[in-house]
């Protein structure tokens, strides 16, 4: 399990506090869907290519996530954005 730490000036936690009953619950909140909606994304890309090449669908979704990572069907945004980096260094301007 991860844990993860969010620092707020006063003035932001301030107006978070404005938008929010709980500043931590919102936080919170946010983090988990968006995970969820990263997950759905996953689980959707890792189905479609099972069927594609006749893989077994793993029976939960923690399961097909990793499987997604291991067979490299999906990447991590840090590696989508190097690649993409290094095609742009690699266009040479006409």
């Amino acid at each position: 399990m991860k844990t993860y730490t969010v620092e707020l000036t006063d003035t932001e936690d301030k107006a978070l506090s404005y938008a929010a009953l709980s500043q931590q619950d919102w936080i919170d909140n946010v983090v988990k869907n968006r995970c969820r909606i990263a997950i759905d994304e996953i689980v959707k890309i890792t189905v479609d290519k099972c069927l594609e090449v006749g893989k077994t669908i793993p029976s939960d979704r923690d399961q097909i996530v990793q499987m997604a990572f291991a067979e490299g069907w999906v990447k991590t945004a840090v590696e989508r954005n190097a690649e993409a980096e290094a095609e742009m260094a690699n266009i040479t301007p006409e």
